[in-house]
């Protein structure tokens, strides 16, 4: 078996440690003998998103955000479209979340028109929601809880029919209103949380891995790891952010 992962906009979205979830993705691979590559594909770049398997946007500030407007106008809005509908996986944070939606409004007004692959949209406020969080994600995104790191200040809110990535336990998620956090559409998951996510939920990562692998090969599994400095260091925060509620 092999994956192969697209890492987009590296040159721009790429806020706290975001980065990390591509080794970490990458690296739960290899110590299985699963076959991995990963290629950069920065604003500017065409190549075709149609060889890849498992895709990924990072975070970015509000300014970075426009910068990637033109670029996405001008084909790459259209080809991210395409391989969500193709049932390509995606993980999402933040700014990359945002971008899949229709529109980012700022608190002052001013209005970015962003890809529309999800029916959702993003309000800014003038307060920055900012913290330490954690949420528990649906039984079809794999149920386990996820703990993390968040600084938006974007309220999304998700149009009715589509379905949040998860609950919050403890934070704000999506907007700080409705308990939503993140966003699940066909294999698209998106949500706020920093850290890097994935090495200390190793949980939520390997159900990433194997949603794109079946969709690639139509049945596979995972061979278990030796996960228990990951799981003693998700637990601590767990432990410690509940404790604090």
């Amino acid at each position: 078996m092999e994956l192969k992962i697209c890492h987009i906009y590296p040159d721009a979205l790429n806020l706290y440690g975001d980065r990390g979830n591509i080794l970490c993705l990458r690296r739960r691979l290899e110590w299985r003998g699963v076959g991995v590559s990963v290629t950069e594909l920065p604003i500017g770049e065409r190549d075709s998103l149609g060889d890849f398997d498992l895709f990924f946007l990072g975070g970015g500030q509000d300014f970075e955000q426009q910068l990637l407007l033109e670029d996405l106008r001008a084909g790459r809005g259209e080809s991210i479209r395409s391989a969500i509908e193709d049932g390509k996986t995606f993980l999402a944070i933040c700014g990359g979340y945002q971008i899949l939606g229709r529109s980012y409004k700022t608190w002052d007004g001013k209005q970015m028109d962003y890809i529309g692959a999800i029916a959702f949209e993003t309000v800014g406020g003038r307060e920055r929601m900012v913290g330490n969080f954690a949420f528990q994600c649906a039984e079809e995104s794999g149920g386990s809880e996820v703990v993390g790191f968040e600084n938006h200040s974007g309220r999304t809110l998700l149009d009715a029919g589509v379905e949040p990535l998860g609950r919050v336990l403890c934070g704000h998620g999506n907007n700080g209103a409705d308990g939503a956090e993140g966003v699940r559409y066909r294999n698209v998951f998106g949500t706020y949380c920093h850290g890097p996510v994935l090495p200390k939920n190793p949980e939520f990562c390997d159900f990433l891995l194997l949603t794109a692998l079946r969709r690639k090969y139509g049945a596979a599994e995972l061979e278990p790891l030796e996960d228990r400095e990951e799981r003693l260091a998700h637990q601590t925060e767990m432990n410690r952010l509940m404790g604090s509620k």
